[in-house]
């Protein structure tokens, strides 16, 4: 048992030609029964030190298994900076833009290279970081009912825009959200120079991300962002547990 768990993931690229990179962390820790919420990059519990010995301990994984994908190496950090492998995902998560907005990789394109017999075209060192960014998952649920699916028909929507602000999507005015899928209805990834100002530019976003015909979480991520220990970077995946 692990007291104050910290969820810590690494993106890997792998071709069949041996060569494993990593593109870097994220930082998934705030979760509702154990679904991601909020995701950043690079961590705020990362020092420079510990990233690369759990980039190198992500790296030496895939390469044991001679895995060839993308795909993404999971780990649990406790309190004392020890860390601990929980899985991998042999796939692209939902969570892989706020790594392209801080490396410039398109891990997608990098993927289907990967998968056409393609030799990966850059190195460990070659491999960059740049900024801070943060993903928000816009779900069809009520936060005030156990975050209760709410299917229905979208009435009306407005999504924000703007330097530094992505949005992954399908949704639509006059779509109609179906019962027999998960709830995620957008990605709203934004990207600055910093932490602070990233948090600053989520809740700008969240403010003008407008929907209305269904519940959504869009309030409640916003209060995430504006909680005093999610802005100091301290909190682990009991947060909205703690929170509620």
């Amino acid at each position: 048992f692990i007291e104050d768990p910290r969820h810590i993931e690494f993106q890997i690229l792998a071709d069949e030609y041996g060569n494993v990179v990593h593109l870097g962390e994220r930082e998934c820790s705030i979760q509702r029964r154990h679904q991601k919420l909020i995701e950043e990059t690079p961590s705020p519990a990362l020092t420079k030190e510990l990233r690369e010995k759990m980039g190198k301990a992500a790296i030496l994984a895939a390469q044991t298994v001679n895995y060839q994908n993308a795909g993404t190496i999971e780990f649990i950090l406790d309190k004392n900076k020890n860390f601990y492998f929980i899985e991998m995902n042999t796939r692209i998560q939902v969570e892989h833009p706020i790594t392209e907005e801080v490396t410039g990789i398109d891990i997608i394109k990098e993927q289907i290279k990967i998968a056409a017999g393609e030799k990966l075209q850059f190195k460990q060192k070659d491999v960059t970081f740049s900024g801070h960014a943060i993903e928000c998952r816009i779900n069809a649920e009520d936060p005030q009912k156990g975050f209760r699916p709410s299917p229905g028909k979208i009435i009306n929507i407005h999504l924000p825009g703007g330097p530094g602000v992505r949005i992954d999507t399908y949704i639509y005015s006059d779509f109609f959200i179906p019962t027999f899928y998960d709830s995620l209805i957008a990605k709203l990834i934004v990207k600055a120079q910093n932490r602070q100002e990233a948090i600053n530019r989520m809740i700008r976003a969240l403010d003008e991300f407008y929907v209305e015909g269904v519940k959504t979480t869009i309030d409640f991520l916003k209060m995430i962002m504006k909680n005093g220990d999610f802005q100091k970077g301290n909190y682990s995946t009991n947060f909205i547990e703690r929170l509620l």
